[in-house]
């Protein structure tokens, strides 16, 4: 049985807060490519950010995820069932889904386990989907601050996973026939406010808040406002997000 790495439940309420959402020409997309818009499987759920949006072009959507905090931040839809199940044992019927996807969680998976697992659910023809996205761009000096932040302050914190997203993926192979995906990314425009709630989901700053006792994101807050332009100004963000696909 593979452990379940748990890295969010501390922290679920920030995260169903303050993640950016996915773009719903992403999910449009998905939805033309597969072969039914009967079953949807969402795996590594969290707050049900996917889920949600997936339920507007599947009949049903099965949303699963190992941590049950996560779980009970998830706004409820009436054609998603959420359950607490890990990735490489879902407890789904076989040969049940049109789509199986992984919204920024593919990296703490045993992927392996968990590529068996998804052929096993998958009906003929059924894609795959994973994606991911890194640091947010704002502006040079928002970012020349984040970037340290990310590297220096809570750098020794990211998991030892973490380096899967900073290689945005491309070191992982995946054992199904890969399908071209457009580019897709994610914009909002957000106060200062908001985006030091979405730097404290970060599972780097639980871990040091865990070793050190203190918040790192204060320490780095005074910076972010002089060069944000103060706390209750909005800045436009974007995210550049990566998507790989794959036929089951």
């Amino acid at each position: 049985m593979t452990a379940f790495k748990d890295h969010f439940s501390s922290r679920s309420e920030g995260y169903a807060l303050y993640r950016p959402t996915y773009p719903d020409a992403l999910y449009e997309w998905l939805a033309a490519r597969a072969p039914a818009r009967q079953t949807a499987w969402d795996c590594g759920t969290g707050n049900g950010q996917a889920a949600r949006g997936l339920s507007l072009h599947f009949a049903r959507v099965i949303a699963t995820d190992g941590s049950v905090a996560q779980l009970a931040q998830a706004a409820a839809r009436d054609n998603v069932e959420y359950r607490a199940a890990t990735a490489e044992e879902s407890g789904l019927d076989a040969a049940s889904v049109d789509l199986v996807t992984v919204a920024q969680a593919l990296h703490w998976f045993d992927r392996p386990r968990f590529f068996t697992e998804a052929r096993r659910v998958a009906r003929v023809g059924a894609i795959l989907a994973i994606w991911m996205y890194n640091r947010a761009a704002i502006d040079r000096e928002v970012d020349e601050i984040v970037l340290r932040f990310y590297t220096e302050t809570v750098g020794p914190y990211w998991p030892d996973d973490r380096v899967l997203i900073d290689s945005e993926y491309r070191t992982i192979e995946l054992p199904f026939p890969e399908i071209a995906v457009p580019n897709f990314a994610m914009e909002a425009e957000w106060t200062l406010q908001r985006f030091l709630g979405y730097l404290r989901t970060w599972s780097a700053v639980t871990r040091y808040v865990q070793d050190k006792g203190h918040d790192p994101v204060a320490l780095v807050e005074a910076d972010l406002e002089r060069a944000w332009g103060g706390r209750a100004a909005p800045r436009r963000i974007h995210w550049p997000l990566i998507v790989r696909a794959a036929q089951l």
